[in-house]
Formats: structure tokens, C-alpha cells, sequence
């Protein structure tokens, strides 16, 4: 760990300018054995990349991750410049701490730091400096207050024992930064002290950020240890931060009171009884930041400099987070630094508070001086967010300018759902919910919107037992919990303190929620925002009373912007002909529920379709991509015999499917399963699955919520074996990272999730979560046939590492028939395929991912996404040099992504010497059918005239006119 010492601290030098300061730094760090020699390459390109400047006449010069192997040991040296250096931009640098780390070490530095970026300016302090340790204690600053409010109070919490429960505080002390990574670990739930009286303490000093302290109490009463549990303590301790409140909680509970703790209602009152930071209730007023560059530095400065003209407090936080009353009290208006470190950017909404004293004169001169731009010319906004919230509005109101497209247009969109529907438009747009802002008391618009939330919870219970399809049972099933929120209710409930409605509080409380988890860029969170968002609707509507729109009698085709994960899965199949969205991919949660409700569906056809008229004819077609606007009566005919002739394609296709796929001229394709559950195995062995090509092992670790023993995965494994009936086994090991979090699995956020932590990154740094893996598979196989790939595999030595693994922990369990393998699901596996082809038994080529990483194409991103399209010729190149690697040592190759039950993308795969088809159990008798119609010369010579070809499109048109 990085410590100050003064002994580091080289005192009164002088640099003309910032390369000569970084070469003294890069000497001192060298002379002293810190780093090697070419360490201030590694500084230079840092501050290439941003200056280190860090405020207040103090700068962080470090290495970039590159260079970290440069780093012989963790330490720091300090450069006092009385003189001053210029660092860039005007800022100018008294004292340059020179940061040696071979990992991210330095965090901890940069809070000492941080701290001491406060009230005051320490440029002046640190120029005057006359001794080493006159700046050590400038550098250490005031001891950190310790972080204790509403955000780290969860009362009720679901647990099932003592370790959920601590879980759940050390997701409270992250979710509020004050512990990083790994801190969970450091917590020996063995060491738990009971204080009596059912409350309990855990504390520890490692990978904590700033001192904060977690109350949480279980929603029924736990045990450990042979004694009660109603309320656990988890302390972040750094220093004495915690003193004082310890000495308070020991005055409580000598005086018999920790009832108070244990049986409290609301966060408030436990917050107040501990005397931590109660939220701030003065006159507030919202104003957007138009400003290009955020509050960066100028603009905050004109903004401190107002303040300073008022004789009180002012408070300034980021509204889209923090909720007036009831969050946390912002940064004081009159610091910079604090307001630097807010980091606001343009479009984001300022929040200011005020004492009531001052309010009056303050608040209308601070929000007249931002709007004006702070003393920077600013472009209006599109719109005016400052905004009290008075109604919901669409997500993407339509442009008043787009026309529907006209009677006999074809439009191109992306193919979600196979089938044919013929219908009239029912054009379905978001309606805007209007409600009082003000109400009437908390008690009363507390008893309403409880009333809401289980009219609501019912009305999901019979959609539950209704549905038909596990997925869509699932999505329920979470907006039923999100209905029964504690934390939720209890942040709205204190909004109604404030004089809110229960229409106002509830709609300003899930958009909050919504837009932190959206704000951790993290795909599964943003998924369940989406949720969040949905089911918060469904209650605002019940509130305002709000009638659902009534479809016609008649099969129709409904058309929106985009399908919330209810409206799909409330459709009456008997009633809705088809779905067609502007916005949307074909991976997208709505587009996958609607393939298994069996409802043809277009997505991503643009704004255009929302201006049809309602009842205008559609004609949509789902294998090809297609829509028709109004057509004609012979277009009309031509589809409804065209449904016909696929309707006996399928019953001819279901009659056949348990035999093998084969080529007119005998060339053999296996085709076989994906499936997520070991449920599904028996369903997709009747549909012809001639073995499971893709098991996702995800489920059972998000089923617990701890990471499940080997007993667990063992029993999973088995079944989907037993179900199989002596069938091969493909299982992708464990694929969650950034991108798909595991709650007992913490993780920092990524700003590129898909370029960060996940699939064999995140298992080759849990080794032991791997090595209970395999160990459950292979004690699973016995006799029968097991093939184990890795997923994201990038190098060389990643997939060299998880197979040495293997054959550690083989000579331990029978299993005669195992092969070993990879996902090719970046390029650089493809690419490397010649070499991983001579250690490898098998690749998958995953070409969900394949093709995004390939194209550079989030493949959910909603405008983009219907580019990512898996017939591109630079994906079938990678295929292709895989397949070519493997065959040529004797290796086998699947595709076990959605392009390996396109009716397009058959012939080809089969002509690049694909060996393995695995696709869902409903596609599995059309894809053989769809073998069985080939011949293998003709495949090879189309997939050779494929891969010269410019797009997607062209392939596509040319598999057609082949």
C-alpha cells in the first residue's frame, strides 16, 4: 500500500517546465529501485493521455497499465516546487507526487488526497512549505467524516442467513463508494461480534475507500452463532472516523434501546439515533447545465464566487441522483473542488439548497447565473429538464416531421420473429400520465399508492398464471419483487414526508433507480432499468386511474416504438397477427419473448411506422425482414400461400425430425441444442436434438445467491446428462463478467463492459469459482460423452492456462469421453486458430458476439443493431479460417450462435465445412430440413462467391438467386 512519508519528499527543487519535472520524478523513482529505466516513457504517455493534475497546486504523475511491468516495487516519491511548474491549461503545480503501482494501489492515495482538496486552497500552503513534514500533514488534511445516511440504512432486507445479510450491507457500503473490490472477502463472518439485544458487527480496514457504516436488519429473524440476529453493523473503518458513533450506539444499548435499531421503520430513525447525517430540508430549486464541457473549472468558479456573496450554507447536487429531502446533502456551492468533483456534464440537472434564511434572494440569482451560461456562451437545450416533473412523457416522442410511408411501400427492417402476419396497424403510443405534483398527507398518500402496488401485484399473479412460456413467467416474477422493494417504498415513502403525491414521489423514485443502475453502464442493469421503468408505469397508471387502450376483436398487427417486456407478454396470441417497432435488434428482450410466443415480429423498421394510421393494412413478414404498407390484393394472395406452403414445410420438417441431417449428396451435419436449464433437455431431445451443442451454465449460479457448491452444479449437470440419454454434452463455462454481474460476484464498473472483465478473464481470476466448476462436470460425466469449452477466449495463453486446469483435476475422475475447447467469439481467436487448432479438441464459434466484435456493433444497440448481421463477409472469413485451422488437424467445428438457424446462412455454413449446427429446440426440424435440401458442392462454391462479396445484403440476395 502507498504511504506518505517525508523521508520521500524532495523538498525546494525547480523544473522549467513539465518534461523536465517528469524526468526528475522518473530519476527519483529510478535512483531509489521503484522502477526500471524506461519508467518516464510511461509517464509521458500518462499525461498524453490527460493531465494528472489533481487540483490545488498538487499533480499525480504515474505510468500508464502498460508499463506496470516496469514497476519493481509499490511507492512514491514527492517533488516541492516552490517555484511553481506550469502543468498545462494554467494549472500550476507546487508539489508533483511521482506514484510508482503495479496495480491500482495508488486509489488509496488518491483519497488520502482527496481529503485534503477541501475548503481551503492548499496552492499557497504548499509554496511556503519549509519542511517535509509541514507538507505531510497539509497532504493528510481533516480525518474523513464517517459516511452514514439514508443510502446506508436497508431495513427488512430478504436473507436467508447471516452470510446473505452481511452481503447485503457490503452491497450498500459499495453501491455508496465507500469500499472497492474485494472488501467483501476481508469480512470473517466468524469474527462477528454480537453486541446483545440481537444486533451484531462486522468491521474491517481492507480495500476501504472512505469510512462509512451499514445498518441492516432481516425481514424475519435469523440465527448465528445459537443467538438471535435482528440487526447487523457493517463498519468500512478507516481511522477514528467511527468513534463518535460508536460511542453512541454503546449509550444505546447500555440503556436498553436497541429497539430503536432493530425495530425501525424507516432509515431515518436510525440514522437519527445514531447521529449520522440526516438529510437536508431546505427550499431547493432545479436548473439543466447547458454549459458544452460541464462545471469544469472556469464556470465553476463564477459559480463559487456567487455563492461566496450570501451570508449561509448553499448545497449543490446532481438532481438525477439525489432527491430532494431525502438523499444525500450535495457539496457545498461555495467549494470548488467540491464542485469539480461533481463531475457535471452538459444536460444533466443542477440541484441547489439553500437555508431558508438566504433562499429567497439565492436560489432565483444561482439559477438565472447557469442558465445564462456561468460566463460562457451555451447552446439551448432541446429541452428545458429544469423542469418541475408534472406528467411522464414518451421515451422518444416522433418527430412531427416524419411521414408514414406510403400505400404499396416495402420497407426493409430486421427479422425478429419468423412467420407471416396479415392485419390492421394498431398504432400504440406512450400516453402521458398527468397528476398533482402536491398531495394530500404522507399517511393518506401512502395508504394509495400501497393500494396501487397490490392491485398491481395481483394483476401480474394472474398474468403469471396465464403465461405459458417460462421466460415470460420470469420477467414477472421480477416485477413482482421490485413491487414488494423495501428500500424502494421506504425512498418514496420519505419523498410523501416532503408534501409529494404518491403519483409524483413513485414516478421521481423508479426513475432515480432506473438511471443508477443504467449510470454503471453495466448491459444486465440496464436490462433490469428497463423493468424498472415498465412495471413503475404500470403502477403510475393505476394511481391516475389511467384505462388500457382496447384492441380490436379482429387479429391485428400492433405497431410501437418499442415493446416493453409486459406488452409483449400480455398479448393474446389469438388477437395479435404480428409485432412490428421502430427502434429495437433482434437479441432484444421483447423480440426473444415473442419468437417463443410463436408472434412473426419486425423490429428496428424506423420513426416512420409510428405515423401509420391506425387500421391501415399491413402485410409483415418475418422470415425475410419484409413489410408491406397497404398491399394489394395479388401481394396479399401471394403471402397466405406462402404461409401455407411454410406451415406444411413445418409439418413435413416435424415429421422427419428425429432423423439424421444429411445432404442430397450424404454430406452428415449434426444438429443439436442450446438451452440454459437442465429442464429444457427433455423438450429439445423429443424436437430431434441430436445432443446439446451449447449448455449455458449462467442459470445456476443466478438461481443462489452465493456462488453454489459442487454438490449444486453436480445434480444440474446430471440431469441434462440423464436427459440425454448417452447424447454428447457441449457445457460453456461459467460467461458473466461487466456485462452480466453476479450479485455475490461484485465488480467495478467498466466503461466498456464488452471489452472488460468477463467470460474466461473472470474465471481465470476466480480460479477457485472454475476449479468447483469442472470438478462438478467431470465427477458428473462417468461414461458418458462431455465436451467443456471456454468462453471469450482471446489468447493463447488464456485457453493454456483453463486447460491446464483440466488436467490437473482429470487424473482425479473417469471420464473416457472428454474433449476440451473454446468459443471463437472474438476475432483474435479466429485469427489465432492455426495455432489453438494443434491443443484444442473443438471450436464453437459464437457468432452473436463474433459478428458485434467484429463490426464493431453493439449488437442491442437500438439503431445499430440490424447492421450486426452474421452473413457479413469479414465474419465469414473468421468462420472460415477456424473451420480451415480445425479440419486441417483433425478437429471439429459448431456454430452455436443465431446465424446457425438462418434459413440464409445455412447453405453457407455448411459450404465453409461447418460440422455442428446448435440452435433453440423450436428451429431444430426446420435447420435439418433445411440440410436436407443441399448439396455440398453447391454450398462450397456459394460460400466461395460469399466471401468476395461487399455486405450482408449482397450475401444474402446471392444465397436467394443460388
Amino acid at each position: 500500500m502507498l504511504e506518505l512519508n517525508a523521508q520521500h519528499i524532495r523538498m525546494h527543487q525547480s523544473a522549467p517546465d513539465k518534461p523536465a519535472a517528469l524526468e526528475q520524478i522518473a530519476r527519483a523513482l529510478s535512483a531509489d529501485g521503484l522502477v526500471a529505466a524506461g519508467y518516464l516513457a510511461g509517464l509521458q504517455a500518462r499525461e498524453a493521455q490527460g493531465s494528472t493534475y489533481l487540483g490545488q497546486g498538487i499533480a499525480i504523475p504515474h505510468g500508464t497499465p502498460e508499463t506496470r511491468d516496469q514497476v519493481h516495487s509499490t511507492g512514491v516519491r514527492l517533488l516541492h516546487v516552490p517555484g511553481g511548474v506550469d502543468w498545462g491549461d494554467g494549472q500550476v503545480v507546487y508539489l508533483a507526487i511521482g506514484i510508482a503501482a503495479r496495480s491500482d494501489e495508488h486509489l488509496r492515495l488518491l483519497q488520502l488526497l482527496t481529503r485534503a482538496l477541501g475548503e481551503s486552497d492548499l496552492s499557497q500552503a504548499l509554496r511556503d512549505a519549509q519542511t517535509a513534514d509541514e507538507i505531510i500533514d497539509l497532504l493528510k488534511g481533516a480525518p474523513q467524516e464517517l459516511a452514514l445516511d439514508g443510502k446506508l440504512v436497508a431495513l427488512n432486507t430478504e436473507a436467508d442467513d447471516f452470510d446473505e445479510l452481511a452481503w447485503q450491507g457490503v452491497r450498500l457500503l459499495k453501491r455508496a463508494d465507500c469500499v472497492a473490490q474485494g472488501f467483501g472477502q476481508q469480512l470473517s463472518i466468524d469474527e462477528a461480534l454480537p453486541l446483545g439485544q440481537g444486533l451484531w458487527w462486522l468491521s474491517s480496514d481492507q480495500a476501504v475507500l472512505r469510512p462509512g457504516l451499514a445498518f441492516v436488519t432481516p425481514v424475519r429473524p435469523l440465527v448465528h452463532q445459537d443467538q438471535p440476529v435482528e440487526g447487523l453493523f457493517c463498519l468500512a473503518s478507516l481511522g477514528e472516523a467511527h468513534r463518535a458513533m460508536l460511542e453512541r450506539l454503546c449509550d444505546l444499548l447500555i440503556q436498553g434501546r436497541a429497539g430503536e435499531l432493530s425495530q425501525a421503520t424507516s432509515s431515518r430513525a436510525v440514522v437519527q439515533a445514531l447521529g449520522g447525517q440526516l438529510p437536508v430540508d431546505w427550499p431547493s430549486a432545479r436548473v439543466p447545465l447547458a454549459n458544452a464541457h460541464g462545471l469544469h473549472a472556469r464556470p465553476a468558479k463564477v459559480l463559487t464566487e456567487l455563492a461566496q456573496q450570501f451570508d449561509g450554507e448553499i448545497r449543490l447536487r446532481m438532481a438525477d441522483t439525489d432527491a430532494p429531502g431525502v438523499d444525500a446533502p450535495g457539496v457545498s456551492a461555495k467549494s470548488l473542488s467540491k464542485l469539480l468533483a461533481l463531475g457535471a456534464q452538459r444536460g444533466q440537472v443542477l440541484e441547489f439548497l439553500a437555508e431558508p434564511a438566504i433562499a429567497e434572494s439565492a436560489l432565483p440569482a444561482l439559477v438565472a447565473a447557469v442558465r445564462d451560461g456561468l460566463g460562457e456562451a451555451v447552446d439551448p437545450l432541446p429541452e428545458d429538464s429544469g423542469e418541475p416533473l408534472a406528467e411522464q412523457p414518451p421515451a422518444a416522442p416522433l418527430d412531427s416531421a416524419v411521414r408514414p410511408p406510403a400505400a404499396g411501400t416495402r420497407l426493409q427492417a430486421t427479422a425478429a420473429s419468423p412467420g407471416i402476419a396479415i392485419g390492421p396497424a394498431l398504432v400504440r403510443k406512450p400516453v402521458a400520465l398527468h397528476y398533482p405534483e402536491r398531495g394530500d398527507t404522507p399517511d393518506v398518500e401512502l395508504k394509495r399508492l400501497d393500494a396501487a402496488l397490490e392491485q398491481v401485484f395481483r394483476e401480474i399473479d394472474t398474468l403469471i398464471a396465464e403465461a405459458e412460456v417460462d421466460s415470460i413467467r420470469d420477467i414477472f416474477t421480477t416485477h413482482q419483487a421490485m413491487l414488494r422493494d423495501p428500500a424502494l417504498r421506504e425512498d418514496v415513502s420519505a419523498r410523501l414526508q416532503t408534501g409529494a403525491s404518491a403519483e409524483a414521489a413513485w414516478a421521481a423514485e423508479v426513475e432515480a433507480a432506473a438511471r443508477q443502475q443504467e449510470a454503471l453502464h453495466d448491459a444486465l442493469l440496464a436490462e433490469r432499468a428497463a423493468d424498472l421503468r415498465d412495471v413503475g408505469r404500470r403502477v403510475l397508471a393505476c394511481l391516475v386511474g389511467a384505462e388500457s387502450e382496447q384492441a380490436p376483436d379482429e387479429p391485428y398487427i400492433l405497431v410501437m416504438d418499442e415493446v416493453a417486456p409486459s406488452d409483449v407478454a400480455t398479448l393474446n396470441r389469438q388477437r395479435v397477427a404480428g409485432i412490428l417497432t421502430a427502434r429495437g435488434g433482434p437479441t432484444s428482450h421483447s423480440a426473444i419473448i415473442a419468437r417463443a410466443l410463436g408472434i412473426p415480429a419486425l423490429v428496428g423498421a424506423g420513426e416512420q411506422v409510428l405515423a401509420l394510421a391506425s387500421r391501415t393494412p399491413l402485410l409483415l413478414d418475418g422470415d425475410r425482414g419484409e413489410l408491406q404498407v397497404a398491399p394489394d390484393d395479388a401481394a396479399l394472395e401471394r403471402a397466405l400461400a406462402l404461409r401455407t406452403q411454410r406451415a406444411e414445410r413445418q409439418r413435413l420438417a416435424d415429421e422427419r425430425r428425429l432423423e439424421p441431417a444429411r445432404t442430397r449428396d450424404g454430406h452428415r451435419v449434426e444438429v443439436v441444442a442450446n438451452i440454459g436449464a437442465s429442464g429444457e433437455t427433455a423438450e429439445a431431445v423429443e424436437r430431434g436434438a441430436e445432443g446439446i451443442g451449447l449448455l449455458r451454465t449462467e442459470l445456476v449460479f443466478m438461481d443462489h445467491a452465493q456462488a453454489p457448491d459442487q454438490s449444486t452444479q453436480e445434480a444440474e449437470y446430471r440431469r441434462v446428462l440423464d436427459a440425454l440419454e448417452g447424447r454428447p454434452l457441449v457445457v460453456r463455462t461459467l460467461d458473466v463478467g461487466g456485462d452480466k454481474p453476479l450479485p455475490y460476484l461484485p465488480m467495478p464498473a467498466e466503461e466498456n463492459p464488452f471489452l472488460g472483465v468477463r467470460g474466461i478473464r473472470l474465471s481465470l481470476q476466480r480460479p477457485a469459482l472454475l476449479e468447483t466448476q469442472l470438478r462438478a462436470l467431470l465427477a458428473s460425466a462417468g461414461t458418458r460423452p462431455l465436451r467443456i469449452m471456454f468462453p471469450m477466449v482471446g489468447t493463447v495463453d488464456e485457453w493454456r492456462e483453463a486447460r491446464a486446469m483440466v488436467d490437473r483435476l482429470l487424473p482425479e475422475y473417469a471420464v473416457p469421453d472428454l474433449q476440451v475447447g473454446i468459443m471463437v467469439e472474438v476475432p483474435s481467436a479466429a485469427l489465432l486458430a492455426p495455432v489453438l487448432a494443434a491443443e484444442v479438441d473443438f471450436f464453437s464459434v459464437g457468432t452473436n458476439d463474433l459478428t458485434q466484435y467484429t463490426l464493431a456493433i453493439d449488437r442491442g444497440h437500438p439503431t445499430l443493431s440490424a447492421q450486426a448481421d452474421g452473413l457479413h463477409p469479414a465474419v465469414l472469413r473468421l468462420i472460415q479460417m477456424t473451420v480451415e485451422a480445425a479440419h486441417a488437424h483433425g478437429k471439429w467445428v459448431g456454430v452455436c450462435g443465431e446465424l446457425a438457424a438462418d434459413a440464409a446462412a445455412v447453405p453457407l455454413l455448411v459450404g465453409l465445412g461447418v460440422d455442428e449446427l446448435s440452435v433453440s429446440a423450436r428451429s431444430i426440424a426446420l435447420v435439418k430440413a433445411r440440410v436436407r435440401e443441399l448439396e455440398l458442392a453447391r454450398c462450397q462454391v456459394l460460400a466461395r462467391e460469399a466471401l468476395s462479396l461487399a455486405g450482408p445484403r449482397e450475401v444474402r440476395a446471392h444465397v436467394l438467386e443460388g
